[in-house]
C-alpha cells in the first residue's frame, strides 16, 4: 500500500468491477476504503463463480479480489430507514462517496448526489455509468463488453474485415480495469480542487465516454478521412505496417509472432537487417533510401516475413535483445504473469486470502518514489462491520437492535 491517499476515506455503494475497482486502486494508494455490501447476498460479483458464468477454482475468487483488494466491508440494508441512516452516519465521515447504481436506482435508494450531501456537503461524489448520465439512455445499466468495446468502437476498429464477425474484449472486465483507473485520476483531481478551493466536485465516468476516448486517435482519423477505422486484412499472414517493413506482426518459425513497430524504417533498416540475419539487403539499391524502401516496401516486407519464419519466439529474444529498434514478442497472459521486467518491476504482487491461500494479482500501474505497490486481500463478506459500527460510536446494544431490525448484517 502507497501513502498518497493516507487520511482519505472512501464510501463504496457499487457492484462488479468498473466503479469498486476505482475504490480498489485508492486502497493501493493509501486511502481507507469502506464496502457496502447488499444485506444478504454482498456483491453480485462475489456469486458469480456459482452461477455458471465461469468456473473459478484454486480456493481465491481472484476477479473479486482484483476490484476489491484492500477494503472493508460492512452490510447494510439500504431499503430500511435504519440501514439508510447507518450508511449516512458514514458518509458524514468520508471524503468521497462512490457508486455505480444508475439514476433511477440511487434515486430510488436515496443516495443520490443531494441526499448524500445533506449529510456531507464538502463530499465528493463519483458515479461510473454505462453510457453516461445525460442523454435518452442516460438512466440505461450496462458492462464494459457493451459500452466500452461494442459500443465504443473497439471491438468493430480491432476487427479484420475477412473474418466472419467480429472480435470480442481480450480479457475479463478489460474495459471496467481501464475505466477505473480514469475515475481514480478522476477523484483524484477533485480532492486537489477540494484541497485548493474548498469546493467539492460530481465526478462522472462512463463506459461509452471511455471507449470514445480509447478510440479517440484512430475516431479523429476516421472523421478525417470519412471511413471508419478498422483492421487491415488478415490474409497473407497478417503482415501489416502501412507501407513499413518494420511494422507489422510477423510469424516465427514455431507460429509464434512478435511485433516490430520502428516507424522511422529507413533509421532503423541496417541494424534490424543485421539482427534479423539479413544483413546483405541492408545496401541492397532496392531498400538503400528512405525513397526506395518506401517504393518497395512491399518486396521488404516478405523479406523481413521469411527472415523471422527462420527461428523460434524463443531464439528472436536472444537475436533482438540488442536491435536498436522497438520490437516486442506476442505473449499471452501467463508469459506476461512471468515476464522478467514485470517481476522486476513489481507489476504483479502476492496476498492470502483471509483462510491463507497465496496467491497474486496485477498491481495498479501507477507506482510513488519508485516503490512497488503491494495489494492486499479484499474483505469477507461483512468482515468488518461490528468494527465499523463501533467507529461510528454505537455500543453493542445498539448493533444487536440493528442486526434485530435487519439493518446490519
Amino acid at each position: 500500500m502507497s501513502d498518497v491517499m493516507k487520511g482519505i476515506r472512501v464510501l463504496e455503494v457499487a457492484e462488479h468491477t468498473f466503479v469498486p475497482a476505482a475504490s480498489a486502486v485508492l486502497a493501493e494508494w493509501g486511502a481507507e476504503v469502506i464496502k457496502v455490501e447488499h444485506i444478504t447476498r454482498g456483491d453480485a460479483m462475489r456469486g458469480l463463480g456459482s452461477t455458471g458464468v465461469m468456473n473459478l477454482g484454486g480456493g481465491v475468487h481472484v476477479l473479486y479480489e482484483h476490484s476489491n483488494r484492500g477494503k472493508k466491508s460492512i452490510a447494510l440494508d439500504l431499503t430500511i430507514p435504519e440501514g439508510l441512516e447507518v450508511l449516512y452516519a458514514l458518509a458524514k465521515t468520508c471524503d468521497v462517496f462512490i457508486s455505480n447504481k444508475t439514476l433511477g436506482v440511487a434515486r430510488k435508494l436515496k443516495v443520490d448526489v443531494d441526499d448524500i450531501r445533506a449529510h456531507n456537503p464538502k463530499i465528493i461524489y463519483a458515479r461510473g455509468s454505462a453510457y453516461g448520465t445525460r442523454g435518452p439512455e442516460g438512466e440505461r445499466g450496462g458492462y464494459d463488453m457493451t459500452g466500452f468495446w461494442c459500443r465504443g468502437g473497439s471491438s468493430a476498429s480491432c476487427s479484420p474485415p475477412d473474418i466472419d464477425g467480429v472480435i470480442g474484449q481480450p480479457g475479463p472486465a478489460y474495459g471496467d480495469s481501464m475505466g477505473a483507473m480514469t475515475i481514480a485520476g478522476g477523484i483524484s483531481a477533485a480532492l486537489f480542487k477540494r484541497e485548493r478551493t474548498g469546493e467539492p466536485s460530481v465526478v462522472d465516468v462512463s463506459l461509452l465516454g471511455l471507449g470514445t476516448w480509447a478510440m479517440g486517435a484512430g475516431m479523429a482519423l476516421a472523421m478525417q478521412m470519412g471511413q471508419p477505422w478498422q483492421h487491415p486484412p488478415i490474409s497473407g499472414g497478417g503482415v501489416g505496417g502501412f507501407g513499413n517493413p518494420l511494422v507489422g506482426t510477423y510469424r516465427t518459425k514455431d507460429d509464434r509472432y512478435l511485433n516490430l513497430t520502428m516507424l522511422q524504417a529507413f533509421q532503423y533498416w541496417a541494424d534490424a537487417c543485421n539482427h534479423l540475419g539479413i544483413p546483405e539487403l541492408a545496401d541492397d539499391p532496392r531498400f538503400d533510401s528512405h525513397e526506395n524502401l518506401t517504393e518497395n516496401a512491399a518486396d521488404a516486407k516478405q523479406a523481413v516475413a521469411d527472415a523471422v519464419r527462420t527461428k523460434t519466439l524463443a531464439e528472436w529474444r536472444e537475436s533482438l535483445a540488442t536491435m536498436k529498434g522497438q520490437w516486442a514478442p506476442i505473449q499471452n497472459v501467463l508469459e506476461l504473469a512471468e515476464d522478467p521486467q514485470v517481476r522486476a518491476n513489481g507489476y504483479v504482487q502476492g496476498a492470502e486470502t483471509s483462510e491463507g491461500t497465496a496467491f497474486e494479482l496485477a498491481a495498479s500501474p501507477v507506482q510513488f518514489d519508485e516503490k512497488p505497490t503491494p495489494t492486499r486481500r479484499g474483505p469477507d463478506f461483512n468482515e468488518h462491520g461490528d468494527e465499523i459500527l463501533q467507529e461510528l460510536g454505537l455500543d453493542w446494544e445498539q448493533i444487536i437492535d440493528l442486526k434485530t431490525k435487519g439493518a446490519v448484517a
